[in-house]
């Protein structure tokens, strides 16, 4: 299948999954939900996103069974297990602490972080970002962590790259960089890329995506092209420059359609699309797959 067809078709496909998203409702769960059986290590990432963003209870069971299949990619268990702590229900607390312990070390750590979500939300913390003590999320997105108390960049960036600190904290100050979204924030998250754990980076990827900020391409491009880096890490920095979309983004990624990593190779060609979209006048993307939504 040429590279035409596979975009054309991954464009119709990711449109109609973030259309059924902003849907909503328990049909619209039912169709996401069957999509699970595809072969897609990507598309079924994106399927457990859009779930958890809904915020819809109905979810929980696809979900659930999604994070406990150990067929599945471990990117994929950990977008259920993220799901699943998004959806903010106390009533998965027990199956996240279980798989807290999980041998796959992403699937593990993500649960660790729902668990923590789900703790800060039972004790009210979401007040916190109701009184405006905390910073605003201005990409509406349902995120792993909420962002830190209002620090400066060189404090937060202490916070970010400290390894010692528990990954919760970690990522309260990666969300409170993203939404300062100057940048001095975007290199202070650029250097993360550089820390130990693949779902820390693979997480300042999605940030970074987010932000569109020019300043994030260097780092961003180093982790693409980097042929040993983790699979899920490099999908999302090509998301990421898709979503930045200048010369230089569409020139590496045309490089790595042709990745040897179907999750790579797929991402970039999604990133193209993205990129073609945000250089045109079309009038919704459905979201795209860059994620700028959450």
């Amino acid at each position: 299948m040429s590279v035409e067809v596979i975009t054309e078709v991954w464009t119709v496909c990711s449109r109609a999954l973030f259309t059924l998203k902003n849907l909503g409702g328990i049909e619209a769960i039912e169709w996401i939900s069957k999509a699970f059986t595809d072969e897609s290590a990507l598309l079924k990432h994106e399927l457990a996103y859009c779930l958890g963003q809904m915020q819809d209870k109905h979810a929980i069971p696809a979900l659930t069974a999604v994070l406990k299949d150990t067929q599945q990619e471990p990117m994929v268990r950990h977008e259920a297990g993220e799901a699943l702590g998004a959806i903010g229900d106390p009533v998965v607390l027990d199956l996240l602490k279980e798989y807290s312990q999980d041998p796959v070390v992403e699937v593990a750590e993500t649960c660790q972080l729902a668990v923590c979500r789900l703790e800060w939300l039972q004790s009210e913390g979401d007040k916190q970002l109701e009184d405006g003590s905390t910073d605003k999320n201005p990409y509406c997105s349902v995120d792993p962590a909420p962002p830190a108390v209002r620090k400066s960049v060189s404090e937060l960036r202490s916070i970010l790259l400290d390894e010692s600190l528990p990954l919760f904290e970690r990522y309260r100050a990666m969300f409170a960089l993203r939404n300062l979204g100057n940048k001095e924030a975007v290199l202070a998250l650029g250097d993360g890329l550089q820390c130990s754990g693949a779902l820390f980076r693979h997480e300042i990827g999605y940030v970074l995506g987010q932000m569109q900020h020019p300043a994030a391409v260097p780092a961003l491009r180093a982790a693409l092209e980097l042929s040993d880096e983790n699979p899920m890490v490099r999908h999302e920095a090509a998301e990421a420059l898709g979503s930045i979309g200048k010369e230089e983004c569409l020139t590496v990624l045309q490089h790595y359609c042709g990745d040897k990593e179907r999750v790579v190779k797929e991402s970039c060609e999604v990133a193209l699309d993205m990129l073609e979209y945000e250089n045109s006048d079309q009038f919704q993307y459905a979201d795209g797959l860059v994620r700028l939504q959450g």
